[in-house]
């Protein structure tokens, strides 16, 4: 028989039913009224009817108050919206939107009822973020016109909806939809169903895995989230997304992903259960990873677990010079950093004409601030003339702080570690850079491990306010107090953590990004779709492809390996995508081609 999607194209979706008026609901409502659509808003409850009414009504005063929209458009957007809390309001709509709580049973009653109430060819669209789509279509009368519409909140800002598709789904209810979301100024991704799609299939994963780093105490919750903040360039930290994404509905959504792929990284972290049964929800209740002024405010509130300011650390070392090893980018960009804050630096490298080359990259790096009114020619040649290059580490006999920043081979700074070991004074700080690699076994090449100290910077070193101080459990308290008053010098926020693979920022960043490859693996979405996703649905920078392809391709592989290699977790090994893109050479822009070619310089 044929279904009612079959044989002609449906015709444009001009009334639309909107079924839940939370956040969510009422955001869809208000993006749909704007776009000129017909909307019925339809809750069970009275009151959340009448107050996604006011919402809309203050929303588009705002608007007009902004100068983003005339009183007569107000006015008509105002006309085109009523509520009601009868399901039967329905009865003339061309699309149907549920967004009523993530349940299986409440989704498919009203799935259920709608069949009884709507028009055969009627499109019903679920905005699930969790449950299979498929199942919800299956239990209908007629599933070929089931989907997915996943908008994300706030619905007005966000540009990202993903489609999506069942097995059952007619392409004519997907090509109607997608024209849709583009008549509402979206960027539609079309997407498979599994659970989380792509933008919270990557996102949910990530922010279990910092839910569990928290729950470990390995870092504090302000640390991680300024960790991912200021190291990613991430909107918001993953503890304070789950409180505003509702830790209820994050552990939600992670039963449905663990379901589907039986993936421990999957397996929501233990403390999502404890705050969930606790009603610990997050902003919603007041009270989730941080305390909120009120239920329903973003305002952070000191409560127990707030680090005091100005907490009494043990007395420090004093330091005036610094002794930067190294002649790569690295080393430059931290060269510059100090020597901008005033230290004497001796820049060393294997070579004095390494050395030379690396003081002329900071020559050219302060030349450009002048050149854009950061800091005067004089300020400038000051700085420069603060950094003395020298091909022998025998010059860091009076420096008060040693850092090496050469290449991410154990063995390599564990011959470097020896030679600082005899070369510099005592009680001068022994420092890595290290984004990867055990701290301890650096600081086990000396006869003072009590010295030795991790200060990961993140590249640019100059631009990157971020330095994880990575203490190993031989690390001398006025070691790490020094460390941290010399961030502050040097105008970089410090977060701490312990030794072990990845530190924070790596340890969150690089299974998200293994995730991606294996989603592209896996022919789920293309590359451009997931960056899309994660673009526009979760605020970052960059998408997972673009970042993979800047990093370099071997470097993710040997964090990876890492990271698989000291957690053991089989969800941390590295995607065979990846390691067959390096294995044929294809290591990013580095080398003109990595998952997307680029043009040769």
């Amino acid at each position: 028989m044929a279904t009612p999607f079959s044989d002609t194209p449906l015709s444009p979706l001009k009334t639309v039913a909107v079924i839940g008026l939370g956040t969510m609901g009422t955001g869809i409502a208000e993006v749909l009224t704007r776009a000129g659509r017909e909307v019925i808003g339809i809750d069970v409850s009275e009151a959340a009817a009448t107050q996604a009414g006011a919402a809309l009504e203050t929303s588009l005063a705002r608007a007009v108050g902004r100068g983003r929209l005339g009183e007569r458009e107000r006015d008509d957007a105002l006309a085109r919206f009523r509520t009601s809390t009868d399901l039967a309001a329905a009865a003339d709509a061309d699309l149907v939107i549920e967004v009523v709580p993530e349940s299986y049973e409440i989704k498919q009653q009203v799935f259920r009822a709608l069949d009884g109430i709507v028009r055969p060819d009627t499109i019903l669209a679920t905005g699930t973020n969790a449950l299979s789509v498929t199942r919800l279509a299956a239990d209908s009368a007629h599933p070929d016109r089931v989907l997915g519409l996943h908008f994300f909140n706030p619905a007005p800002a966000m540009r990202l909806v993903e489609v999506v598709s069942s097995v059952l789904t007619a392409p004519a209810a997907v090509t109607a939809v997608t024209d849709l979301a583009l008549d509402l100024g979206k960027e539609p991704v079309a997407v498979g169903d599994r659970p989380g799609f792509v933008a919270d299939g990557l996102l949910f994963g990530y922010l279990n895995q910092a839910a569990a780093m928290y729950e470990a105490k390995y870092a504090s919750r302000e640390d991680i989230d300024a960790a991912m903040r200021l190291g990613c360039g991430l909107p918001m930290g993953p503890l304070a997304l789950l409180d505003l994404i509702g830790v209820d509905t994050a552990r939600t959504v992670l039963e449905a992903m663990y379901a589907a792929s039986r993936d421990r990284l999957h397996a929501p972290a233990p403390i999502l259960k404890q705050l969930s049964e606790a009603g610990l929800t997050g902003r919603k209740s007041g009270r989730g990873f941080y305390t909120y002024e009120a239920p329903g405010s973003a305002v952070v509130v000191r409560d127990a677990l707030t680090p005091l300011d100005g907490t009494a650390l043990a007395p420090g070392r004093p330091v005036r010079s610094v002794g930067v090893a190294g002649s790569g980018t690295m080393a430059s960009g931290i060269t510059e950093v100090f020597a901008k804050a005033g230290y004497d630096v001796v820049l060393a490298a294997r070579t004095e004409e390494k050395a030379q080359a690396a003081k002329a990259r900071v020559g050219k790096s302060l030349a450009r601030s002048v050149d854009k009114g950061r800091m005067t020619a004089e300020t400038a040649a000051q700085t420069l003339d603060r950094i003395r290059p020298t091909g022998s580490y025998d010059d860091f006999a009076g420096v008060d702080l040693a850092l090496e920043a050469i290449a991410e081979d154990l063995a390599a700074k564990q011959q470097l570690f020896a030679t600082f070991d005899k070369v510099c004074k005592p009680g001068a700080i022994l420092a890595t850079t290290t984004s990867s690699l055990p701290v301890v076994a650096c600081a086990r090449a000396t006869s003072r491990p009590q010295d030795v100290i991790g200060m990961h910077f993140f590249n640019p070193a100059p631009a990157m306010k971020l330095v994880e101080v990575v203490r190993t459990v031989l690390t001398a308290d006025d070691v790490h107090s020094t460390v941290r008053d010399l961030c502050a010098s040097i105008k970089k926020h410090p977060v701490d953590c312990g030794d072990r693979a990845g530190f924070i920022v790596n340890a969150l960043l690089f299974p998200y990004l293994n995730n991606a490859i294996k989603m592209v693996q896996e022919h789920y979405a293309s590359l451009d779709d997931i960056d899309a996703a994660m673009k526009l649905g979760g605020g970052y920078p960059m998408g997972p492809f673009e970042l993979l392809d800047v990093v370099g391709l071997d470097v993710s592989l040997a964090i990876e390996k890492v990271l698989h290699r000291e957690f053991r977790d089989p969800g941390l090994a590295p995607a065979p995508l990846l390691e067959h893109l390096v294995a044929a050479g294809c290591l990013g822009r580095k080398t003109g081609r990595g998952f997307r070619e680029y043009a040769k310089r």
